[in-house]
């Protein structure tokens, strides 16, 4: 009778431990949130000087997905990737030359990436955002400043998220070195994007 309440109790303690671990489990993914970058909603712009003003440009195609814990930010990760082909800046020439080898080479290239490594918060809802970056062919670390704008829902209860993202690369670091000194060499990079939860 001992061997048999002993065994029932070893028993149960299996089963507790069993069920803490996965409502564990479960509450850990609960707090995790994935929301896919809405292009409808969203810009990837960024602007070069050329001589002593600045044009802008766009990219029309792009995608990316955002995973956050709301109670840990820090934890955050995000990737997304811009069709090279799709670049715009609103003068169809430029945009060609912009495609062939001397800049994206769009062909060789077709997308550019970025993957988040680590997210460090440096001020209200704002964060600074480390990751690779790929772009014609070269990987290079990258750095951008994100801010959360917050959560919401959005079109028929969709639950949403909003961000702003800022930073500066140099294209000179990806082997694009054509046009200087005419066409500058830091390229400042701006992102507003709308996303909604998968």
């Amino acid at each position: 009778m001992i061997s048999l309440v002993f065994d029932l109790q070893k028993s149960l303690m299996k089963l507790a431990i069993i069920l803490l671990w996965t409502a564990s489990g479960l509450a850990a993914e609960a707090a995790t949130e994935t929301y896919a970058i809405d292009p409808a909603h969203s810009s990837v712009e960024f602007s070069v000087r050329h001589f002593l003003t600045k044009t802008k440009g766009r990219f029309q195609k792009f995608e990316g997905a955002i995973t956050v814990d709301r109670e840990a930010m820090e934890k955050s990760s995000v990737i997304a990737s811009m069709e090279t082909s799709s670049v715009d800046t609103n003068q169809a020439q430029r945009d060609e030359h912009l495609r062939k080898a001397d800049f994206f080479d769009a062909s060789k290239y077709p997308k550019m990436t970025f993957q988040s490594k680590s997210w460090k918060k440096v001020g209200e809802q704002e964060y600074e955002v480390a990751g690779d970056l790929m772009l014609h062919g070269v990987t290079k670390p990258a750095t951008l400043t994100v801010k959360c704008l917050g959560f919401t829902q959005g079109m028929k209860g969709a639950p949403i998220s909003g961000w702003e993202v800022h930073g500066k690369i140099k294209r000179s670091d990806f082997g694009m070195t054509y046009g200087g000194p005419a066409v500058g060499d830091e390229v400042e990079i701006e992102i507003n994007i709308e996303a909604k939860r998968q």
